[in-house]
């Protein structure tokens, strides 16, 4: 553990160039979606077909990008020891605005597949606390998604 914690440390303080930061925010933002979509250990072929389409969305990345960024952030997430790792670079790089969009993007793809666990609700409820959301905006954001899944 403390091996990853020295990985992580080193990665954050090389980054230098914009291009390093806008790929480590990417990839931290596309792990957190994918924490929703493995949340329940079933992978939904709706939440599957939505992975890339939120990325676009959330992020303004092109389809191939997108592509790339779900096979990095598989092995990002199988690396991770806590989502802190993760909102700690959206903290320090989203705006309110983009973190709503994500936030957003996570309850669509919770409810993609008609129902939401116990375990995406987990993830989707720490993650906004970990975003310093407040509780108004978490609950604004589900309802916005289930609004849009009907």
């Amino acid at each position: 553990m403390i091996a990853k914690l020295k990985q992580f440390l080193q990665s954050h303080t090389q980054e230098s160039s914009p291009e390093d930061k806008q790929k480590n925010l990417n990839l931290a933002a596309a792990t957190l979606l994918q924490e929703v979509v493995y949340a329940d250990e079933n992978l939904a072929a709706a939440e599957a077909a939505l992975l890339p389409e939120m990325l676009i969305n959330t992020l303004g990345i092109n389809s191939e990008e997108a592509i790339t960024l779900i096979e990095e952030a598989k092995q990002s997430r199988k690396n991770a020891t806590s989502l802190f790792e993760f909102t700690a670079e959206i903290n320090a790089q989203f705006s309110i605005d983009d973190k709503q969009k994500l936030l957003l993007s996570m309850w669509q793809l919770a409810y993609s597949d008609g129902e939401l666990s116990q375990y995406e609700d987990q993830i989707i409820r720490r993650t906004a606390d970990l975003l310093h959301l407040k509780h108004s905006e978490l609950i604004q954001m589900r309802n916005i998604a289930i609004e849009s899944n009907d």
